[in-house]
């Protein structure tokens, strides 16, 4: 995935490798800020269709996941992949992408 090895490049040059822990860490207070976007834009779900959220906000919850996707040293495109394949078999399954 050609946004993961932008991400690992960008890592290396600045040094800002991290242990997957604190990567982890991080997604939880970037998807945080996403949630605290869409809890006020949307007067805490009350207005749907007022939901908005930042783009670069989304921009650093994509960043912390390829950041702990690298630090994994796990391929980001080929867990999307898996994923597919499994919402796939879900919805043949059971005609839903959910988990039982």
């Amino acid at each position: 995935m050609k946004e993961q090895r932008q991400v690992a490049a960008f890592l290396d040059e600045h040094d800002l490798h991290t242990p997957p822990a604190y990567r982890l860490l991080d997604l939880a207070a970037e998807v945080g800020e996403l949630a605290a976007d869409a809890t006020a834009s949307s007067d805490y779900g009350a207005s749907p269709d007022a939901l908005d959220v930042e783009r670069d906000e989304l921009g650093d919850a994509l960043f912390a996941l390829l950041a702990l996707a690298d630090e994994l040293d796990l391929d980001a495109g080929e867990a999307l992949d898996e994923s597919l394949a499994k919402y796939e078999d879900r919805l043949v399954e059971t005609g839903s992408a959910g988990s039982t």
